[in-house]
């Protein structure tokens, strides 16, 4: 059990230290995430480590004591302090109540989430953090709805034996569950799935992976903010069948980017022309689709027949 401080450590305070940068990226959660990508200052991850370092330390805390206290390994914390390592975000939720910090942790988490996505998916990354309405297709299960067994299974390649493996695989589950949380944000972004049938017809290698995972996409399928529509074989052949996945986003201004991602490249377009371009083959596809209500059977059935 994490004992909750009530010492609050104040914006002045972090001044004083010289960590104003770790405010200047709150402020960037809160707002223009696009500045995120200037590769020119101190990584997400590098001002969360500083930032834990920096509490802990005004606590007079040794490594040794925090581990005590929190109940979380010391050599894992002091990997968390040096940027070596990027945590789950129940983690830093934990270490921002031990230290009475609001929500300062979290915040920067958020960004330092990031560094775990390769650079050409960063711009992307942050423009759908602040997209109002997202539309999306994919041939498999979306990683905005994925579990975290089911998330870890899909990363892990065939040669996760070593711990170096095994902790980058940990550290990009991490970032894709940080990444769900865009879909329960206020105000929640409005957002459309159009699957591919052929994710339901691909189970995970565990039967309870699996199972859990349909759960959780009916789960989703009646969220207030999301619309799920299932694209059957019986479609045909559509254009995106050799393209991969097509993400449509709009930003708050009414601005609008198209974000194409095959097995081993994705584009960003910000062009109108070539945005609408795939707004209407996104409408030929939605056209093709069951709608979200027979979506949502459809998916019941499939976990049916999983329990048979």
């Amino acid at each position: 059990m994490i004992t909750v401080r009530v010492s609050m450590v104040t914006a002045h305070a972090y001044a004083a230290e010289g960590v104003r940068c770790c405010l200047a990226l709150q402020a960037t959660v809160r707002g223009d995430a696009g500045e995120v990508v200037d590769e020119e200052r101190e990584s997400g991850r590098g001002v969360l480590g500083r930032t834990l370092k920096f509490l802990r330390e005004k606590e007079g805390k040794s490594l040794g004591q925090l581990a005590d206290e929190t109940g979380y390994d010391k050599s894992y914390l002091s990997r968390l302090e040096s940027g070596e390592r990027l945590s789950k975000v129940a983690v830093i939720g934990d270490l921002d109540s031990y230290y009475g910090s609001g929500d300062l942790l979290v915040g920067l988490w958020a960004l330092a989430r990031i560094d775990a996505f390769k650079n050409k998916y960063k711009r992307f990354m942050g423009l759908e953090a602040t997209a109002r309405i997202m539309h999306k297709y994919t041939p498999n299960v979306p990683g905005l709805l994925q579990t975290e067994e089911f998330a870890r299974e899909v990363l892990s390649g065939p040669q996760t034996t070593d711990l170096q493996d095994t902790e980058a695989t940990e550290e990009q589950v991490a970032a894709r569950l940080g990444r769900q949380l865009l879909l329960r944000r206020p105000p929640m972004p409005n957002v459309r799935f159009i699957i591919d049938e052929l994710a339901f017809r691909r189970p995970s290698t565990s039967p309870d992976v699996w199972h859990r995972q349909l759960q959780h996409i009916e789960d989703a399928a009646q969220w207030p903010n999301i619309a799920i529509q299932v694209l059957p074989f019986s479609a045909g052949i559509h254009p995106f069948m050799a393209k991969g996945s097509l993400t449509l986003l709009w930003q708050e201004d009414g601005s609008a980017v198209a974000y194409t991602e095959g097995d081993s490249s994705g584009l960003l377009l910000d062009d109108p022309e070539e945005v609408l371009h795939h707004r209407l083959s996104y409408d030929l596809l939605r056209d093709l689709a069951l709608s979200p209500s027979d979506s949502l059977t459809f998916i019941r059935d499939v976990l049916e027949e999983h329990r048979s």
